[in-house]
């Protein structure tokens, strides 16, 4: 009888595989109706010995951990019911985590489709056993669109022209072409891919071609009677072998290499071109870099290591399978050389598809580089200095170096002393690679070598600084002459033993140092009393001066009566002068740099900080320091060496001994956390979740190795070991790259669509049903089109609460008027024969309809609110190409509107108003497009029937593009010029030389000219045209209120009714004002976000984004005071935490106290004729990245009309590059200004804009080379060149007349009222 076995079941492998394979081998043995009888009553029970059987059989299947679960169950059934109920949860969470995967499933690029089929076919089976079933049209949808970019053309031939798509089609089409991928990357030796460059001698032609003996032989003749008698080796010159089969060669290489190794072929071969095969199956060079004369190009296929990078959309190579490789961009990727020195690699084309780093000796010969190679090496020099090395590796020479991704190399040495440095550098306390040097020369360090010292990421954590302190002066003749001190604190964390302050006292003459842990201020002066007595008794010298600040407890009365008293000379600093006290400081950052490093490299909780410094301290008192000669403060001291012997790395697992019976351990695991003081012992921290708690022991042994490796953290609560890796995994995977507050609003959207529509059983779930409701999303940058865009949509939904559908509408108590409405536009269709009713063609879609409600609030005390009803073709079902073809229209920006409302205040220019009624169906179809008739207005007798649309209607994804084809050649048609800065602005001179202007929103517009009479006649020709609304004297535009003064010459733009009903949306109208949009004590940062689930659960019901998006909106049309503040609070919509949001709520609490602030436009004020800019930045501003913030603010009339605050997208070295490059972005707005200003008849010979970094402006009309400002791009010194043709003028201004200076950071209130002032935000005063 054939035996069978199955995998044992450890709940680490698939349950669902498991359970298949062990019901068929109990189907196999004639035992599977033991496990069925539960569920079918009729059939007769098991024998005993059966049941026995199957209970030891899957018993038997188990691993010992799972046996431990279910050990108590003692009959088969119950067993396996209970395995069931362990490993295949039938829970919400586990469902919805199912679906999760299956819905977010990607397949990437490189990926077997074997290998995603199968991770697919897992999900569904998971889904099947706890009974959720998906249709195979579903499954097979899925599957597609979790295919890569690459198999795009795969997806839509599966997706078009076909009436029905199956799972099983779809598997088979995928698996087809795997298969042609591996035929068609099969070479001549099935092993390896060749990249070939032209060379001929791979296809086994000899050399003598051309001799007599091979004339007249057909080269299409069959290769089954090739011999290799007449083959000629290329490394030996001999007949009846390859070189790959030379015993010469195998004997001169060091071992044999195997089929997958790289081959390069040898330079000697003259009439071969060199051919470089390449393995797929080798990896252990990947992130080498291979120095080749055969490839024409320097070629990466890592995106991430190029510095700057182009796209290019032409260009391949070609491998030697004739396949070719799409070459994605051109960049250049910076190399640590072998002398340490980074250089960088121009021109490198970036070739996902190859699977080698390959650096061309070819180009670099065409740049006078000189190339040699003997002795296994090669050089790259030019001149006598060699630039490059490379070692040959199985015939290969791969470069001696690392690539530089961001700020420094993440590879890894090849050093064999990288270890020792690294456990010594650790032991150390994360001491420099100097100081290290110092103690391996004075063989201190067990005589072992200390090599070059990796990059150390925790290093970078714990010491990332900004600016360096200069080098102390050492002058003090001996200990205990002079002391400096200093007080460290609070901590937001206290420490194990409940200290909060961290006291240190440094001798200056030997930079020893002390710490003392402290739980409140009082104590400094009992901890200074202990520590005088205890110095002054060992040294027996007397303490003569001591320096700190002039904290208070520094400056009691006690401690100044104990001084005077002991003869202590006292020096204090100078008030906000800290540097005077630059000895303590600089040891305190000393400390705690090196404190976060251990901690970071240990992966310890925060509330071990205390035992991180003090074991820093420990070792500092170890450490060479420069101001005492290179000695260490130890050695000054005692004059005496250190012994290093006894150090250990900080935070690595110990062992102590313990003697707690006979038959128990006698070690058990701690924490290593410094060395204790006054005993000979080391000082640890115990791991045991019972009883936590520090121990001092010398009966210790160390495991430092696992150090190397990654590690676990401590965390804080339970002292419990918890894996960093998948923690982060988590985190990642939890959140889903949706900011909470989309997140929120998509599970209240989930719920209105069951409670609507009835709930619906799991096993008939299909996507189409499934789907939620389009969620607005925040843009994922704060860039300035998707934000305007974002904050438009948001404020649209705050105005007001409209019906969604027709039945609310109805139903609703204004049913009166919104029925009226819906009459007013079928009417309007029908005047302009949108559609014809017809029967459906057969095999045609159609396109669903449905009425939009928007209530537009009038002007109070002036004009009613309008109620307004669209009928609107549900456009997403529509094909591009099919339905429609392009689909993009211009609107008109804000900046055009302020800057003609600007214009009318100069020249007292009238301004109308006027809205076209369903202007998108003035548009005329190019595509044919049928529609359902609209709801409630069915024609009857004809409800069979469709619209066949002639003309464009709203919601058909071609129609704003349609109408403003159409209202474009219009105005052209009648004399009017289109504005080559704004699409939307039309201008045109009249015979007086005056101007009249329109500008263009959709389906609003503004008109303003000086005589009433030229905007009437335009009236009546736009009319003539199209059916028009006119609304009068202009008085509110998007959500902008417009008022006027002309006998004052002002004119008044305000939005004090919309951040009215922002404030009530939240909750915020009755809250206390503010005097600031944001206070200088809010540090945000992503740290912030947040970090317990708890937190988690109070964000998701918070707000964020919709409360942000509806502050947005205000600031981009009339409130420029609270740019800064946006820009800020936006950054973080995707995860945003408590602080963020009490940072949002203060915002709010500003808007309240500044309802009635708005822009003044007044043509009175000095210079009003003219555009003038502001540009400020904010060097490093962002807690984050530490990029800078780029703000500018440009007026007309006293008041703003343009504006922007925004993170740079580089990081900036210095103050003068962040305004440098801050003044290129304020001048690209001037430019842009200066145009539109031109077109619209306002003449302007160019723009000044004021800059406070007289370093900056220098830059600007400097342009010789200097070193500190070669990194800065190229593109932002264009700027230089429209300053010399003098179109724009950088000037000077003080920071303190600078208004730009609010845009960039939060400034005191006496300062950012001067500012509002200066760009014309004032308290509205009508008349």
């Amino acid at each position: 009888m054939a035996k069978f076995e199955v995998e044992k079941f450890d709940g680490q492998n698939s349950f669902s595989l498991w359970r298949i394979k062990m019901k068929a081998l109990l189907r196999q043995q004639g035992l599977s109706k033991v496990l069925e009888v539960s569920v079918s009553e009729d059939s007769p029970a098991p024998s005993k010995e059966e049941e026995e059987k199957v209970h030891s059989t899957i018993l038997l299947s188990l691993s010992d951990g799972v046996l431990r679960e279910v050990a108590d169950e003692e009959t088969a059934t119950g067993l396996w019911s209970a395995l069931e109920n362990l490993y295949m949860k039938r829970s919400l969470t586990n469902r919805l985590y199912l679906k999760q995967r299956l819905y977010t499933l990607k397949m990437k690029e490189g990926t077997l489709i074997s290998e995603h089929l199968d991770e697919f076919n897992k999900i569904i089976m998971d889904l099947r056993n706890i009974d959720i079933k998906l249709e195979e049209e579903d499954q097979a949808l899925i599957i597609l669109c979790s295919l890569p970019t690459s198999f795009e053309n795969f997806v839509n031939s599966m997706l078009y022209g076909r009436n029905t798509i199956s799972l099983v089609d779809v598997k088979s089409a995928l698996n087809s072409k795997e298969l042609r991928n591996k035929l068609s990357v099969k070479n001549t030796n099935e092993q390896a891919s060749g990249l070939f460059v032209k060379g001929s001698s791979s296809r086994g032609r000899s050399n003598d071609r051309g001799s007599e003996k091979n004339k007249g032989k057909s080269r299409g003749s069959s290769q089954t009677t090739f011999s290799k008698k007449n083959v000629k080796c290329h490394y030996c010159h001999k007949f009846g072998h390859y070189k790959n089969e030379c015993p010469k060669l195998k004997n001169r290489e060091d071992g044999t290499s195997s089929s997958n190794a790289v081959s390069v072929a040898d330079d000697r071969s003259n009439d071969l071109d060199l051919v470089l095969a390449i393995s797929d199956s080798n990896s252990r060079f990947s992130d080498k870099w291979v120095m080749d004369s055969a490839c024409t190009f320097h070629m990466c296929p890592k995106r991430d290591w190029f510095t700057n990078y182009e796209s290019v959309n032409g260009g391949s190579i070609l491998l030697g399978n004739d396949m070719a490789c799409r070459i994605a961009g051109i960049g250049s990727v910076r190399i640590k050389m072998f002398d340490g020195i980074v250089r960088t690699l121009s021109n490198v084309r970036h070739i996902p598809e190859l699977k080698k780093n390959l650096i061309s000796l070819g180009t670099l010969d065409s740049l006078d580089y000189k190339y040699t190679g003997e002795g296994g090496a090669i050089r790259v020099s030019k001149g006598s200095m060699v630039v490059m090395k490379g070692d040959k590796t199985n015939g290969l020479y791969f470069l001696q170096g690392s690539t530089v991704t961001g700020a420094a190399a993440v590879s890894v040495s090849d050093d064999p002393d990288s270890d020792v440095t690294r456990l010594w550098h650790m032991r150390l306390g994360h001491m420099s690679e100097k100081g290290m040097s110092i103690l391996s020369k004075q063989g201190l360090l067990c005589n072992q070598k200390i090599g070059k010292l990796d990059f150390c990421e925790h290093c970078v954590f714990g010491k990332q600084c900004r600016v360096q302190f200069s080098t102390g002066v050492h002058r003090t003749k001996s200990s205990v002459d002079y002391i400096h001190s200093d007080l460290w604190g609070p901590s937001s964390v206290p420490s194990k033993g409940g200290a909060q302050y961290l006291l240190t006292f440094i001798d200056d003459f030997s930079r020893k140092v002390w710490v003392y842990f402290l739980k409140q201020k009082s104590d400094v002066f009992v901890n200074f009393k202990q520590w005088k007595a205890l110095i002054e008794n060992q040294t027996g010298k007397k303490i003569k001066r001591l320096r700190t600040d002039n904290g208070m407890e520094f400056c009691g009365g006690e401690f100044d009566e104990f001084c005077r008293n002991e003869g202590i000379a006292r020096h204090r600093t100078v008030r906000h002068t800290p540097q005077q006290n630059g000895v303590a400081e600089r040891m305190n950052r000393t400390l705690l740099e090196r404190a976060r490093s251990m901690l970071s490299n240990a992966g310890l909780a925060k509330d071990f900080w205390a035992e991180a410094i003090n074991t820093a301290c420990y070792l500092v008192n170890r450490s060479p320091a420069t101001a005492i000669g290179l000695k260490t403060p130890n050695e000054v001291w005692s004059d005496t060496p250190a012994d290093y012997s006894n150090l250990k790395v900080f935070g690595c697992p110990a062992y102590f001994h313990v003697n707690d019976g006979k038959l128990e351990p006698r070690a058990k695991k701690g924490i290593f956390i410094g060395y204790a003081s006054g005993v000979k012992g080391f000082r640890l921290w115990c791991t045991d979740p019972k009883s936590p708690k520090f121990v001092i022991s010398r009966d210790v042994t160390f495991d430092e190795k696992s150090m190397l490796s990654p590690r676990k953290e401590i965390t804080e609560s339970t002292g419990q070991e918890q894996d960093v890796r998948k923690q982060v995994e988590f985190q990642v995977e939890a959140s889903q790259g949706l900011p909470n507050g989309a997140q929120h609003h998509a599970i209240e959207d989930e719920h209105d669509s069951d409670s609507s529509s009835g709930a619906q059983g799991e096993q008939d779930y299909s996507i189409a049903t499934g789907r939620q409701r389009r969620q607005i999303r925040p843009p994922q940058r704060y860039a300035h089109a998707d934000m305007v865009m974002y904050a438009l949509t948001t404020a649209e939904n705050i105005v007001g609460q409209e019906p969604s559908s027709y039945s609310e509408a109805v139903k609703s108590v204004e049913s009166a008027q919104w029925c009226a409405a819906m009459t007013e536009e079928i009417e309007s269709l029908h005047k302009n024969q949108t559609w014809d009713l017809v029967l459906l063609p057969k095999k045609v879609k159609t396109v669903g309809c449905k009425w939009v409600f928007k209530r537009k609030e009038g002007i109070q005390g002036d004009t009613d609110a309008r109620y307004k009803a669209r009928l609107v073709a549900k456009g997403f079902s529509q094909r591009e190409g099919i339905d429609f073809t392009e689909v993009f229209s211009p609107v008109v920006k804000h900046s055009s509107i302020r800057l003609l409302l600007a214009l009318v205040a100069l020249y007292d220019l009238e301004l109308q108003q006027l809205d076209v009624k369903t202007a998108f169906l003035h548009g005329e179809l190019e595509e044919t497009i049928y529609m359902h008739q609209p709801e409630g207005f069915i024609v009857e007798n004809k409800e069979d029937h469709v619209c066949r649309l002639k003309k464009s209607l709203y919601g058909l994804k071609q129609s704003p593009r349609q109408w403003y084809k159409r209202f474009d050649s219009f105005m052209i048609d009648h004399g009017y010029l289109r504005s080559n800065y704004d699409s939307c602005v039309y201008h045109k001179e009249l015979f007086d030389k005056s101007f009249i202007y329109l500008l263009l929103y959709v389906d609003d517009m503004l008109i303003a000219a000086r005589s009433i009479s030229d905007i009437g006649l335009l009236k009546t020709q736009l009319r003539n045209e199209f059916e028009m609304k006119d609304l009068g004297a202009a008085k509110k535009i998007l959500g902008m209120e417009i008022f006027r003064d002309r006998k004052a010459g002002k004119l008044y733009l305000s939005q004090g009714k919309y951040i009215e009903k922002v404030l009530q949306r939240f909750g915020m109208f009755d809250s206390k004002p503010v005097s600031t949009p944001l206070a200088t004590h809010f540090k945000l940062s992503a740290c912030l976000s947040p970090q317990t689930t708890e937190e988690e659960q109070f964000m998701a019901s918070v707000p964020y984004s919709s409360a942000v998006g509806s502050i947005m909106y205000a600031m981009v049309c009339t409130r420029p005071d609270i740019s800064q503040a946006v820009s800020v609070v936006s950054r973080y919509m995707a995860n945003p935490g408590k602080t963020h949001w009490q940072a949002v709520k203060w915002i709010l609490r500003y808007l309240r106290g500044t309802l009635n602030f708005g822009l003044i436009f007044d043509r009175d004020v000095d210079l009003s004729s003219k555009v003038t800019g502001f540009v400020d930045s904010d060097y490093a501003g962002d807690l984050d990245k530490r990029r800078s913030l780029t703000g500018y603010v440009f007026t007309l009339c006293g008041s703003a009309i343009s504006w922007k605050a925004t993170l740079q997208s580089t990081v900036a070295l210095s103050t003068t590059e962040a305004e440098y490059m801050a003044a290129a972005e304020a001048v690209k707005e001037a430019i842009w200004l200066k145009g539109l200003v031109n077109d619209l008849g306002l003449q302007q010979d160019g723009i000044s804009v004021f800059c406070d970094s007289q370093s900056a402006i220098h830059l600007t009309k400097n342009q010789m080379y200097h070193e500190r400002t070669k990194h800065i791009d190229v593109r932002y010194h264009f700027l230089r060149e429209i300053v010399i043709e003098g179109a724009i003028q950088i000037l000077k201004i003080a920071t303190t007349e600078n208004p730009a200076d609010m845009m960039t950071k939060p400034v005191a209130v006496y300062k950012f009222k001067l500012c509002l002032d200066l760009i014309g935000v004032r308290i509205l005063l009508f008349p």
